[in-house]
């Protein structure tokens, strides 16, 4: 998949598009790119980004200013090998979440299809 869709994004991580729009003007190394008809698209990086600040802002408290804080210090804190592999792992099993989730909106799909 090349990206994925504000709708996808925005069940993906449980947010709506106008608090997707409103943290990407807050942090700005939160950047989706346009498709040709000016629709975002978010790589993986941005729902890890994404993903991670919703935990630093709403599921820690601190808020978005806060979070946004913290979050840009750990993508540029000390220890670059060690924070490399965090990232690594961090990010495979947010990537094993997406799947997860994914999957699940799948099975319900055809479960819809068999009852209807």
């Amino acid at each position: 998949m090349s990206g994925y869709s504000t709708r996808q994004a925005e069940r993906l991580l449980g947010l709506p598009s106008s608090t997707l729009r409103h943290w990407e003007r807050v942090v700005s190394i939160v950047e989706p790119r346009k498709d040709a008809w000016g629709r975002r698209v978010y790589s993986r990086s941005d729902l890890q980004l994404l993903l991670r600040l919703r935990h630093l802002a709403q599921g820690r408290g601190l808020g978005l200013a806060r979070g946004a804080e913290l979050l840009l210090c750990e993508l540029s804190g000390p220890r670059p090998g060690s924070r490399a592999l965090i990232a690594e792992i961090r990010g495979e099993l947010i990537g094993l979440y997406f799947e997860s989730i994914a999957s699940a909106a799948r099975r319900d799909a055809v479960l819809r299809r068999h009852i209807h």
